[in-house]
């Protein structure tokens, strides 16, 4: 793969419920493209609705649409399924997002690649990395609120994804999101004035 494909691209990632969409809308009201893995995922499943079916039973798919609460609670609970469901999506989301990252790239700015797995995967040859932070107990307080789920049931969905701490680490730039949204506001200016 071409090292061109993602030249100026800008991988944006962080752990469940750390503000990954609320950036990325942000920098899309300052005139930034944004690609949004997790949009592609949800539309890529329903494209794929009766392999899932076939895959883990036809109580996970109705009328045509996956019933994502439902077929998470067998995935992130579950190693094996976990590997299937991501044998199958990855690497269509691949795909889309090369397909969209070709015509990005023809516009010679920056523009962000919401990938939430980007560090688990590393299966995109993107050199520069964002990290959406939030100290872990913020981040399980926003998952409960915002899955509405309990305690353990947050901690289980976030245990699935590298410590946020060590995402930290390996970003070439930080966005601190554990304050207000005018603090936010104020983190992703920062980021623009360091990359246009």
């Amino acid at each position: 793969m071409s090292n061109d494909l993602f030249k100026n691209a800008i991988a944006l990632t962080g752990g469940i419920s750390t503000g990954k969409s609320t950036v990325c809308n942000l920098f899309k009201l300052h005139g930034f493209l944004t690609i949004d893995a997790d949009l592609i995922a949800h539309r890529l499943l329903d494209e794929n609705s009766s392999k899932i079916a076939t895959m883990f039973g036809e109580q996970y798919v109705q009328n045509g649409k996956v019933l994502r609460k439902e077929l998470g609670k067998i995935i992130f609970s579950n190693e094996e399924n976990k590997l299937k469901l991501e044998a199958l999506l990855h690497p269509l989301i691949k795909e889309e997002i090369i397909k969209e990252s070709k015509i990005f790239e023809e516009q010679n700015k920056p523009y962000f690649v919401d990938i939430p797995l980007f560090f688990e995967k590393m299966h995109y040859p993107i050199s520069k990395s964002l990290v959406i932070y939030t100290p872990k107990e913020l981040q399980i307080k926003r998952l409960m609120k915002r899955d509405n789920i309990d305690e353990d049931e947050a901690k289980l969905k976030i245990s699935n994804q590298m410590d946020i701490e060590e995402k930290k680490k390996l970003a070439d730039m930080v966005i601190d999101n554990s304050k207000d949204l005018k603090h936010l506001q104020n983190e992703v200016e920062k980021i623009i004035g360091e990359i246009i």
